[in-house]
């Protein structure tokens, strides 16, 4: 089982008021008179999948035309994968329905799997599984980036694994030549700024201040200038304590009058005293712990007198540094720090911009190397794809025809930014490599080869664009393909053989057609027609499904007309013919 647009139901849109197509898994084809509406089928297919909305395309009378699709998938972990990423989920007959309305006002809304989601999600899931071909496509069919979308897609891996390639260094070598060209271009502001950062550091260098050093000096700082009081303090605490320095008996101190009471209460003769004299020896001890720290704290004071001059010299080095740079020493060193990082990248030295020019050139001729091969490759493919569309077109009235492919490349300018020598020339490298495919027609022996849009006629490009498409088939992930007034411009012998393509494409694809040609529609697997009645009310479509004895009618209208025996046992004959061909296709 395939992917498959199993039925689409349109509501308000242009002359079709409301309508079911019930689409087969094969070849559906769709026919009507002139204004019955059949394009309004291919717009609500455009719809579904993501397309513009247009308010005027809303019925007439009505306040919003409504489009709904219900696919039939098949078991795909890939499908499966996307939509849970987007927070849809598949039904449990493995059916998904999508929904766009499009608002009178010319507001519109999408839907998918009954969820809300934007018209782009709409479109990127629909792009999966439909492949509009209308008139539009035809003329992008035209477009030189088209056809070599065309082409690549024909050869597949052989191609691509060397436009990945190509891609993958042209995006590095790309990234040199442009920061080249920028250190190029700047290096006299970059080495402006080199010098700055680097004065910077030399000085912050010079300096060398550590993490906290500033708030360390502002303490000792603060202890240096108020050393004569503080000397004072501690002496006087000092001298309390332990008495004079010269051991003057009158001044004994704390620690004198202690050992004054400890002795008479140790002479006492009352238990009750003496026992008072061991928690005054505590407190000796603690007192002289402290005459002790005093007496270090005294001597530090006065260890370095000329310490406070080289604090407040250091505090004014740190200044010049905060004062430039940040609030403070931390500052200071994170400037320092992203100064570094930044000089790192400013290397604007001859030697710096050598080493870019080395691997822009490395880079340069590894990117000329996939080129080369991916140009051979497309040739190539070319080549093949030529003569299979040339063959195809024999088979549809334009035996005398012939399509080439040509792989061309274009020289530019050395100073031209995506300039890349490739043997010797300059052409220009684009994202999808150095070539242009131009897609040519001989229309017969001894004419030019000219590009299609200049070459073809309409109905010349229409089988153009068929005759692709089925050689495509096989490399064509898209499941189903809708084909809209293909067959414009062609009649006869060539109507007959579209069929015959579009009813062999539709072995391995969904296909719906457009068409006003009976020999195209004789080899549906299904044929709808788009109904118009005219009421007092106005114009009103609607879509039917023809069983035989309708499709030979329809035929035969569609036959100039003639709905009659003739034109019955002309349909007739069509749908035999269309009957066989279809048995051995299937073989």
């Amino acid at each position: 089982m395939r992917h498959v647009l199993a039925e689409m139901r349109i509501q308000g849109l242009g002359v079709i008021a409301d309508a079911t197509l019930e689409l087969h898994p094969g070849l559906t084809v769709v026919t009507g008179e002139t204004g019955a509406g059949k394009t309004m089928v291919v717009t609500g297919l455009h719809l579904l999948s993501g397309g513009r909305a247009e308010a005027s395309r809303v019925r007439s009378g009505a306040d919003r035309a409504i489009v709904e699709g219900r696919f039939e998938l098949s078991k795909d972990a890939a499908i499966a994968e996307y939509l849970g990423d987007v927070g849809v989920e598949i039904d449990d007959d493995d059916s998904l329905i999508a929904t766009r309305t499009v608002k009178s006002d010319g507001g519109s809304r999408a839907h998918l799997g009954g969820r809300s989601v934007p018209a782009t999600v709409l479109s990127e899931f629909a792009e999966q599984f439909i492949a509009v071909h209308g008139q539009n496509d035809q003329l992008r069919l035209t477009r030189p980036s088209e056809q070599r979308a065309v082409l690549d897609r024909f050869a597949g891996e052989d191609v691509q694994q060397h436009l990945d390639e190509y891609r993958r260094v042209r995006t590095e070598w790309h990234a040199v030549v442009t920061e080249l060209a920028d250190r190029t271009r700047s290096a006299k502001d970059m080495a402006r700024e080199a010098e700055m950062l680097q004065l910077g550091l030399n000085e912050i260098r010079a300096v060398a201040p550590q993490p906290g050093e500033d708030e360390d000096l502002i303490a000792e700082a603060k202890r240096l200038a108020d050393a004569d009081q503080l000397r004072e303090a501690a002496g006087g605490a000092a001298q309390a304590v332990s008495g004079a320095a010269d051991g003057d008996p009158d001044v004994p101190g704390a620690l004198g009058l202690l050992g004054l009471a400890r002795h008479a209460l140790g002479g006492s003769e009352d238990p009750q005293l003496r026992d008072l004299e061991p928690r005054l020896a505590e407190a000796a001890v603690l007192l002289a712990d402290v005459s002790t720290e005093l007496a270090s704290y005294l001597e530090s004071l006065d260890a370095d007198p000329a310490r406070l001059e080289q604090v407040l010299a250091r505090q004014a080095e740190l200044k010049s540094l905060t004062r430039k740079y940040a609030a403070d020493v931390e500052g200071v060193l994170a400037w320092a720090a992203d100064a570094e990082q930044k000089l790192s990248g400013l290397d604007t030295s001859e030697e710096a911009l050598a080493v870019l020019a080395d691997k822009r050139d490395k880079l340069a001729a590894e990117l000329a190397g996939h080129a080369g091969r991916l140009t051979a490759a497309r040739e190539a493919a070319a080549s093949v794809l030529g003569k299979a569309v040339t063959e195809e077109l024999a088979g549809l009235a334009m035996s005398s025809a012939r399509v080439e492919l040509a792989v061309l490349t274009k020289d530019v300018s050395e100073k031209d930014d995506n300039a890349l020598n490739v043997a010797g020339r300059w052409l220009p490298a684009g994202p999808d490599g150095v070539d242009e495919v131009e897609l040519r027609l001989m229309a017969h022996p001894g004419a030019p080869a000219l590009p299609v849009h200049k070459g073809a006629s309409g109905g010349e490009l229409s089988r153009v664009m068929l005759a692709l498409e089925v050689v495509l088939s096989d490399a064509d992930p898209v499941p189903t393909m809708v084909f809209d007034e293909v067959d414009a411009g062609v009649g006869g012998r060539a109507a007959v053989e579209i069929g015959r393509r579009l009813a062999r494409l539709a072995v391995s694809h969904q296909v719906i057609v457009v068409t006003h040609l009976p020999q195209v529609a004789a080899y549906a697997d299904r044929h709808l027609v788009v109904d118009k009645k005219v009421m007092e009310t106005g114009t009103k479509s609607g879509v039917l499904k023809l069983d035989t004895a309708s499709r030979i009618q329809e035929l035969s209208r569609m036959l100039a007309g003639l709905e009659n025996e003739t034109g019955r046992a002309h349909a007739e004959e069509l749908l035999a013919t269309a009957a066989a061909d279809k048995a051995e296709f299937a073989r």
